[in-house]
């Protein structure tokens, strides 16, 4: 933990205050800040924990320790191993976002980001907005790999940001879901809102935000499919959402009702997806641009596993 310490003898100017009066006056904390910190267990006289209300003597020592406050929406410069830089130029750079990476810092989030690789890497993104969205055009779930673009100028911004919200970025995703969707092929069109119960997940829901996905299968298995998924808008968790509304989850998607025992048995910690192609119009030159990244490892393997599987 980072935290400051400190140990003061308490003054005579001191005697009788309370201890939370105390500490707002020495260290100039407020006094919710003092009682949290007592609260918490870092604060002590004499080498035992104090109460909020105890009072405190001229020579006592309190010892307290302050942990440092950092803000959850700093970008944190840091370097991670695992995200591939697949295009770069002075408008945009595509990457290969791994599993367990965030695209940007959130309340709730310590772990490493996409924007916090890309500042750790040198890259200079000059983007209106929040400083943590800076460039940011596009999301992946913590939970799901593949390609995406963060945009590096103003212009690159303006323009893509207009693409995506007017649906003309192609958005492809392989999925391998559970059991057999039918039809093969089709369309869900069906609005997502924030789940009523649980405010981690979301849900078709009637006063949602339109969503619609189109997917086709590539391969049919014994107890999964493999899907090629086209997105037409973009929400969170929208895939997941979809294909468990059909009843046909993404395998190792246990928030959304995936079998826990066919997860293990193809060794996946996350839901099967992937972002495998990402198309649109460079906001540069013009021209259409398409990128594509390939399955990681653990994809890989449960496809592998489910293919064998007669």
């Amino acid at each position: 933990m980072n935290a400051d310490h400190r140990t003061v003898l308490i003054p005579e100017g001191l005697a009788g205050e309370r201890v939370d009066a105390a500490m707002a006056r020495m260290f100039g904390l407020s006094r919710t800040r003092s009682a949290d910190l007592i609260a918490a267990g870092h604060v002590h006289l004499d080498g035992v924990l104090v109460a909020k209300s105890e009072r405190v003597h001229p020579g006592e020592m309190l010892e307290v320790v302050i942990p440092v406050e950092t803000d959850p929406l700093e970008v944190v410069p840091e370097l991670v191993e695992a995200i591939k830089i697949i295009h770069d130029d002075d408008a945009i750079v595509v990457v290969d976002k791994p599993v367990g990476v965030a695209v940007h810092p959130s309340p709730g989030w310590s772990g490493p980001t996409v924007v916090g690789h890309l500042a750790g890497a040198g890259f200079r993104i000059s983007t209106s907005g929040a400083s943590e969205r800076q460039g940011i055009v596009q999301r992946l779930d913590v939970g799901t790999s593949g390609v995406m673009v963060i945009c590096k100028s103003e212009r690159a911004y303006s323009v893509l940001k207009n693409a995506f919200r007017h649906r003309t970025v192609d958005k492809t995703y392989h999925a391998l879901v559970q059991g057999h969707p039918d039809p093969l092929q089709g369309t869900v069109d069906a609005p997502i809102g924030r789940h009523p119960k649980f405010d981690y997940k979301f849900a078709v829901m009637a006063d949602g935000r339109q969503s619609v996905t189109h997917y086709e299968t590539l391969e049919a298995h014994r107890f999964a499919s493999l899907l090629e998924i086209h997105l037409e808008t973009g929400r969170t968790h929208q895939i997941r959402v979809h294909m468990s509304a059909l009843k046909h989850p993404c395998v190792g998607d246990i928030t959304y009702g995936a079998d826990p025992t066919l997860a293990r048995r193809v060794g996946l910690e996350r839901q099967w997806l992937h972002a495998v192609k990402l198309g649109f119009e460079h906001p540069e030159s013009g021209e259409y641009v398409e990128y594509e990244s390939s399955y990681p490892d653990d994809l890989a393997h449960a496809l592998d596993v489910i293919r064998d599987e007669r």
